[in-house]
């Protein structure tokens, strides 16, 4: 299987219904995403904007844990080493109201909505949050753009005097990190 046919799926800014297509497996293709997200096609990185994104578009990830590139007639079979996609950008946006609203953009320029749908998700193996995405994908924070939000986050403590760091947006709290103790933190002498 060649990229070039993968490639000749339309793929202008419009949501691809991937939920409504079952094609039989076709095979794997030598794809695989390294954990920066940078994607790899046969050995050589995958740097052309237009392939990237028209990758990214065709890309879900099933209940079987895999990724897979799909078209209404193929899917193929990729290795995706943590998330396919990397949150390069985060941008505030004010709502009616003063209400905050983050606004995340991958490598791939696709955008995403910190909201009650879209949220950041703790892994434990990491301290560097993931955003859940469309049909099962995930987004990593780039460390740059996990800095940028920690910059702009709140503290709240809670009833049990555990302190909480994160921003709102649309109204829903998105931790950036676990809680920590109060007493745990250090203050400069």
């Amino acid at each position: 299987m060649s990229l070039e046919r993968l490639l000749t799926v339309q793929t202008d800014d419009q949501p691809l219904p991937l939920e409504s297509w079952h094609p039989t497996l076709s095979g794997e293709l030598d794809i695989r995403v390294d954990r920066q997200g940078v994607w790899w096609h046969e050995g050589a990185a995958v740097e052309h904007p237009r392939v990237l994104r028209t990758l990214s578009r065709l890309l879900r990830r099933e209940s079987d844990g895999h990724h897979y590139l799909v078209t209404p007639v193929e899917k193929w079979r990729i290795r995706v080493e943590d998330c396919p996609l990397l949150i390069v950008d985060a941008a505030c946006q004010s709502l009616a109201g003063g209400n905050p609203c983050w606004v995340l953009t991958t490598q791939t320029g696709e955008h995403a909505t910190l909201n009650g749908d879209c949220h950041l998700v703790l892994d434990e193996a990491t301290d560097i949050p993931r955003v859940s995405l469309r049909h099962g994908l995930s987004a990593r924070l780039s460390r740059q753009c996990w800095y940028y939000l920690v910059e702009q986050a709140e503290c709240l403590e809670d009833a049990q005097g555990h302190l909480h760091m994160g921003i709102y947006s649309q109204g829903h709290w998105h931790a950036l990190g676990a809680p920590m103790d109060a007493g745990d933190l250090q203050t400069p002498s």
